[in-house]
C-alpha cells in the first residue's frame, strides 16, 4: 500500500524550532514599539500577534500599517532572525540526529514571515551547525494557505503511511492539519499559543502537549527510537524539495 517503511516528522519553524517571541520582540523595539509580555502574547489573535495588544494597537496603528513602515519592520525582522534569533535549547541537537536516522524523512513546512524567508532559516540554521540543505524538505506557504494539503502532498510523495507520519507545531491550526491528514501531532505550549489556550479553547488533549523544548526532544526521541542514535553518523544527502 505504501512505498516506503520510513517515518516522516514535519517540523514547524516560529514558535516551534525558533524562539520566534524574542525575535519579533527585539525587532519591534528597533522601532520604539512594545508587544507586551509573552504570556499576554500568547493569548492574542493572531492579528494582535505582529500589531500588538489593545494597549499598544493605537501607536502602532500610527506608526507601522503604513505600507513603507510595515516594509522597515520585516526588514528589521529579517535582520534579527538572520543575526540573532536562536533555535530553542535542545532543538539543533534533535535536527541533527532526525538528518542523520536513515530511516526518518525529516523537513520543515514554515509560514516565516521574513524577507526570503528560506535564506533567512538557512542562516539561522547555519549559526547553529545546522545543514538546512540536509533536510529532505524545505517548504515555505503564505499565511493565507492552510498547512493541509501540503502536509498530505509531502506524505504522498514520500510515500509513507499516515500511522507512521508525525507533525510538531505550536498552534491549533497545526493540530488540525495534522489530524486532517492522519498523522500524529506534536504540540508544544512554549511558542505562539499557551497551554491553557491550546487545552480549554481548543481541546486538544494535554497528553499531546510539550511544554518545553526539553520535552519536545524527549517525546520525540521516543517515538521514532532515536535514543540509541545520539550523535551517530554524519549528516547525509537528501532530497530537497523547494518552495513553490
Amino acid at each position: 500500500m505504501y512505498k516506503s517503511r520510513k517515518r516522516l516528522l514535519i517540523l514547524d519553524a516560529d514558535g516551534t524550532t525558533i524562539d520566534a517571541f524574542s525575535a519579533i520582540e527585539t525587532a519591534f523595539a528597533r522601532h520604539g514599539l512594545d508587544i507586551g509580555d509573552e504570556a499576554s502574547f500568547q493569548k492574542r489573535h493572531n492579528l494582535f500577534k505582529y500589531l500588538g495588544g489593545l494597549k499598544e494597537f493605537p501607536s502602532i496603528i500610527k506608526k507601522n500599517l503604513r505600507k513603507n513602515s510595515r516594509a522597515r519592520l520585516v526588514d528589521s525582522l529579517t535582520e534579527v532572525y538572520r543575526q540573532e534569533a536562536a533555535m530553542y535549547e535542545g532543538i539543533p541537537d534533535l535536527v541533527r540526529e532526525l538528518v542523520a536516522a536513515p530511516d526518518v524523512v525529516v523537513g520543515m513546512v514554515t509560514r516565516n514571515i521574513t524577507n526570503e524567508p528560506l535564506e533567512t532559516l538557512r542562516q539561522l540554521f547555519q549559526r547553529h551547525d545546522v545543514d538546512i540543505d540536509a533536510l529532505d524538505f524545505l517548504v515555505h506557504i503564505p499565511l493565507s494557505e492552510k498547512k493541509t494539503s501540503q502536509f498530505r502532498a509531502l506524505r504522498e510523495q514520500f510515500g509513507i503511511n499516515p500511522a507512521r507520519a508525525y507533525v510538531c507545531g505550536d498552534e491549533h491550526k497545526d493540530f488540525a492539519a495534522a489530524i486532517g491528514t492522519g498523522m500524529h501531532p506534536f504540540m508544544v505550549s512554549y511558542g505562539f499559543e499557551d497551554f491553557d489556550r491550546l487545552t480549554e479553547k481548543f481541546e486538544i488533549p494535554h497528553e499531546l502537549i510539550a511544554r518545553t523544548p526539553g520535552e519536545l526532544c524527549q517525546r520525540v526521541r521516543h517515538a521514532l527510537d532515536l535514543g540509541t542514535r545520539r550523535g551517530a553518523g554524519t549528516i547525509s544527502t537528501r532530497t530537497r524539495t523547494t518552495a513553490r
